[in-house]
C-alpha cells in the first residue's frame, strides 16, 4: 500500500491548536514553549512518536489528543468514564483534530500514571458484567506485576484496525518487554491499526516505520540518531566507566 492511500486511511490525521481560543499563552499549559509554538502536528499513518525531556510537554499534548477524540483522560477506551481526580488540563478544549475518512474498529488510551486506576476500574465492570476481564487476558490485572499487566493489555485488548495512544509505556516494562512491544506493534500495524506514543525509551522509539518529534524549545522531527535519549544512552553504554565517573564525583 503506497503512502497516500495509507495517508488517507488513517484515522488520526494531524493535530492544530486553535490560538484564537486561547486566553493566555502565560498561563498552563499554553505557557509551554511547545504549546506556545505548536500551529499543527501532522501524524504518522502508521507510528508517531513524541519524546523530550521531562516537563516538556509531550503527556500534556498527549493527553489533549486522547480527550478531544473521546478517550477518557486516566485511560481505557471510549466507553470508560471512571474518574478518580481531575487532573487533565483545557488543553482539549482549544486542539482540532483532522481525523481520516475511516473511523478505528478498536482504540484504547494507555498511560503508566494512571494505570492503577485503570485496573481498579475494569474490576469493577467485570462484576457487573461479568467476562469483561476476558478481553485483558482472563486474569485482574491488579493480580499481576504492574509489567506483567501493562503487557497483557498490549496483547489481550489491542486489536486490528486500532487508535492506540500510548503514554510512556516503558515505565512498566523492562527491556526484553519492550524489545517484544516492537513485535506487537508492528503485528497490529500491519493490521492497520495506527499509534501515536509518547516515551523516553531509545528502544521503542527504535520502531522504524514512524515518526519521530522531539521536543526542547519547540517541536521538530528527528531522526532516531539525532534524539537526544539516543546519544546519551549511545554515550553512556559505550562509555560506562567514563560517564559512571563524571557521575559520581569521589575527589572530595
Amino acid at each position: 500500500m503506497d503512502i497516500s492511500t495509507l495517508k488517507r486511511n488513517q484515522f488520526l490525521r494531524s493535530v492544530e491548536l486553535k490560538r484564537d481560543n486561547v486566553e493566555s499563552f502565560s498561563k498552563y499549559p499554553y505557557c509551554l514553549p511547545v504549546i506556545k509554538n505548536l500551529t499543527s502536528l501532522e501524524f504518522h499513518p502508521k507510528v508517531t512518536f513524541i519524546v523530550g525531556e521531562n516537563g516538556t510537554g509531550k503527556s500534556t499534548i498527549l493527553e489533549a489528543v486522547a480527550t478531544a477524540y473521546g478517550f477518557n483522560p486516566e485511560g481505557g477506551t471510549i466507553n470508560f468514564n471512571f474518574a478518580s481526580m481531575d487532573t487533565h488540563s483545557e488543553l482539549y478544549n482549544n486542539i482540532k483534530l483532522i481525523k481520516g475518512v475511516k473511523k478505528p474498529e478498536n482504540g484504547f488510551f494507555l498511560r503508566a500514571e494512571s494505570f492503577y486506576n485503570l485496573a481498579t476500574n475494569i474490576d469493577e465492570l467485570d462484576r457487573e458484567v461479568p467476562g469483561l476481564i476476558s478481553s485483558y487476558g482472563g486474569k485482574s490485572l491488579h493480580n499481576q506485576s504492574h509489567g506483567e499487566s501493562f503487557f497483557s493489555v498490549l496483547m489481550n485488548r489491542f486489536g486490528s484496525k486500532g487508535l492506540y495512544i500510548l503514554d510512556e509505556p516503558e515505565a512498566a516494562l523492562s527491556p526484553a518487554r519492550q524489545m517484544a512491544m516492537i513485535s506487537r506493534i508492528h503485528e497490529l500495524v500491519k493490521e492497520r491499526s495506527q499509534f501515536i506514543i509518547a516515551t523516553h525509551s531509545p528502544i521503542i522509539m527504535a520502531y522504524p516505520d514512524s515518526i519521530i518529534y522531539e521536543i526542547k524549545d519547540d517541536i521538530k522531527v528527528r531522526e532516531y540518531e539525532e534524539t537526544e535519549h539516543y546519544q546519551l544512552m549511545k554515550s553512556f553504554i559505550n562509555n560506562t566507566d567514563k560517564m559512571i565517573d563524571i557521575l559520581i564525583d569521589d575527589e572530595d
